[in-house]
C-alpha cells in the first residue's frame, strides 16, 4: 500500500513537469525546426544522464536489457518529441491536448501487452470515459484542425505509451532515473550527428522564450520528469499511474493561467472534477 501511494505521488509529480513540455516546444518551433529541437534537447538530456551515471557510478545494463532501453530511445527520447515538434507546426498546443487525453489509454494497452498487467473491466471503463471527457474538452477549447498534424500527434502518443511501457517494466530493476539516463545515452550519438548537420547558421537571433522553452523541454520533459515518471509506474502500476496523464492538460491549462493571466473556462472545472473522478475509479480497479 505504501509503495503504491508513492508510485501514485511520484507519477503526479512527474505529470507536473509534463504539463509544460507542449506548450515549451509550441514556441521553441516557432523559431527551431523540429529535427534540431529534438536532437538537441536529447543531447543536452543525454550530457545530463551520462555525468549522473558516472558520478553516481551505476553499474552497465545487461546485455539482455539493451533491446528494451532501444524501444525506450525511439519512443520517448526521440518518437515523441520530433513526431510532436513537427505536429505542432500544423496545430496548436490546445488542440494537440486531444491526443493527451489518449494517451493514457495507450500506456495502459502496451502496459498489458508488454507487463502482463490485468485490470478489471471498470478499469477500462473508467479509462475510456476519462479520455473521452479529455478530447471532448480540447475540441471545444479549439476548432484547429489538420490532418497532417492529427497524423502525426497519433503516431507520436502510439511510440510514447510504448515507450513509457516499457520503461516501467525497465525502472523496477535498474531505476526510473537510471533507465532514462541509459536511453538518453544509447541514442547520443545519433542525436549529436543529427543536431549539427541540421545546425541553424546562427542562434544569436533566438528569443528569450525559445531559449527557456529549449532549457525547459531538454531538462525537465526529457530527464526530470521522467525519474518522477518511470519511478511512479513502476511503483503504483503501469495502467493505474498512467492514468494520471489525464490531468494534464489541465495542469497546463492552470500554469498558463497563473504565468500568462490565462482565463479559465467555467468548463474546464467541470472536465476537471469528471476526469478527476475517472482517475479515482481506475485507480481502484487497476
Amino acid at each position: 500500500m505504501q509503495a503504491s501511494f508513492s508510485g501514485w505521488g511520484s507519477g503526479l509529480l512527474g505529470v507536473v513537469i509534463f504539463s509544460g513540455s507542449l506548450p515549451a516546444t509550441r514556441v521553441a518551433v516557432g523559431m527551431l525546426d523540429p529535427v534540431f529541437l529534438t536532437s538537441a534537447r536529447a543531447v543536452i538530456a543525454a550530457l545530463l544522464g551520462a555525468a549522473l551515471l558516472l558520478l553516481l557510478r551505476q553499474p552497465w545494463p545487461h546485455r539482455q536489457d539493451l533491446a528494451s532501453i532501444a524501444v525506450i530511445a525511439a519512443g520517448v527520447v526521440i518518437g515523441f518529441p520530433l513526431l510532436t515538434a513537427m505536429a505542432l507546426q500544423h496545430i496548436t498546443a490546445a488542440h494537440s491536448t486531444v491526443f493527451i487525453g489518449l494517451l493514457p489509454l495507450a500506456t495502459a494497452i502496451f502496459g498489458v501487452i508488454r507487463g502482463g498487467e490485468r485490470p478489471a473491466r471498470l478499469f477500462w471503463l473508467f479509462s475510456i470515459l476519462g479520455s473521452l471527457a479529455v478530447a471532448g474538452f480540447a475540441l471545444s477549447q479549439s476548432a484547429d484542425v489538420s490532418l497532417t498534424g492529427d497524423a502525426l500527434m497519433l503516431a507520436a502518443i502510439t511510440l510514447c505509451g510504448l515507450g513509457y511501457a516499457e520503461g516501467a517494466q525497465l525502472s523496477r530493476r535498474l531505476g526510473g532515473w537510471q533507465v532514462i539516463s541509459w536511453a538518453l545515452a544509447l541514442a547520443l550519438p545519433v542525436m549529436a550527428v543529427t543536431a549539427f548537420a541540421v545546425r541553424p547558421g546562427t542562434l544569436a537571433d533566438l528569443t528569450l522564450p525559445v531559449w527557456i522553452s529549449l532549457g525547459y523541454v531538454s531538462m525537465f520533459s526529457m530527464l526530470i520528469g521522467f525519474v518522477f515518471w518511470y519511478r511512479g509506474l513502476a511503483l503504483g502500476g503501469t495502467a493505474g499511474v498512467g492514468q494520471l496523464q489525464l490531468l494534464q492538460p489541465f495542469f497546463g491549462l492552470i500554469l498558463a493561467a497563473v504565468l500568462l493571466s490565462e482565463q479559465i473556462a467555467p468548463a474546464m472545472l467541470g472536465a476537471t472534477v469528471f476526469v478527476v473522478l475517472c482517475v479515482a475509479g481506475a485507480k481502484r480497479y487497476a
